[in-house]
């Protein structure tokens, strides 16, 4: 019996390039999302079957959602995480929040929005960490439009800023409180020119799927710190009196339930958002 040629799809990414459909690439965030080898084996065959020449990539994940969202609703939440991030908008400041309890869950003593005095002006530095030795200062670049990828010019401006801030110490000053380590972080990616002058220059770059094995969505995923925006619980409106509060992570509300009383819940519904918080923030 002669094996059927798998049929090989291009499909259209939210950059408008075209790119070959991998099975492997939706199985493998389908599992992430802690759904089992029967449900993702389920999905991936179901949206295979269904692809046709041109498919954008969204109307894949959407497809994949759906079919996910009605096996268990928590798993489609973790599944949604890259647009959740992109909800945390249309300001960048719940994304910096975001970023700085990402840090403060790592272990560092963190303060965001921080005047910051450098050898020639004063800057406003969107995120301050520091532990055993580490000193960092961070720029946040948040994108509504997952089009959007910070180009060389971002890293390069924000190496300068760094370096105006860390020359404004002198070697006699020098001490654990000096800032050593400058980051960049994106919700979306950086341009190949961008990740070439980092590396050369030593700043440090964190974007949704860079570093390998540390990026964004590794380290959300890893410390189960998801943002609000991941739960299919709560509406648009309620989470924006939520991140308007600087309630911005699952975990966060789990320590804070009182805040769903300002929401006018019912106690079933509200139990509901509970449980789905708990398994959310690995508790």
């Amino acid at each position: 019996m002669v094996a059927l040629k798998k049929i090989r799809f291009k499909i259209v990414k939210a950059s408008g390039d075209t790119t070959e459909f991998s099975e492997e690439k939706l199985r493998n965030s389908l599992s992430r999302s802690g759904a089992d080898k029967h449900t993702v084996d389920q999905i991936v065959n179901t949206v295979s079957n269904e692809l046709y020449a041109g498919i954008s990539t969204k109307e894949i994940y959407n497809r994949a959602y759906a079919i996910l969202k009605k096996h268990r609703p928590v798993y489609a939440s973790k599944y949604k995480l890259k647009n959740a991030i992109y909800e945390l908008g249309p300001t960048g400041y719940p994304f910096e929040k975001f970023i700085g309890a990402i840090l403060m869950y790592s272990g560092y003593e963190v303060a965001v929005g921080q005047i910051m005095q450098g050898k020639c002006v004063t800057h406003e530095v969107d995120v301050v960490a520091h532990k055993n030795g580490k000193y960092i200062i961070a720029e946040c670049k948040f994108h509504s439009d997952s089009k959007r990828n910070c180009d060389v010019k971002i890293p390069l401006y924000i190496h300068s800023r760094f370096h105006d801030i860390r020359n404004n110490y002198t070697d006699k000053t020098l001490s654990e409180n000096t800032p050593n380590e400058g980051w960049l972080v994106t919700n979306t990616r950086f341009t190949s020119n961008a990740l070439q002058f980092a590396e050369c220059s030593g700043l440090y770059v964190l974007s949704w799927d860079y570093p390998k094995n540390h990026s964004l969505k590794d380290r959300i995923d890893r410390l189960g710190l998801y943002p609000i925006t991941v739960t299919n619980l709560l509406s648009k409106r309620e989470k924006q009196f939520l991140l308007d509060r600087d309630v911005v992570l699952c975990r966060q509300l789990l320590q804070q339930t009182y805040q769903l009383d300002h929401l006018g819940l019912s106690e079933s519904r509200k139990q509901r958002i509970i449980k789905e918080l708990k398994l959310l923030s690995h508790e």
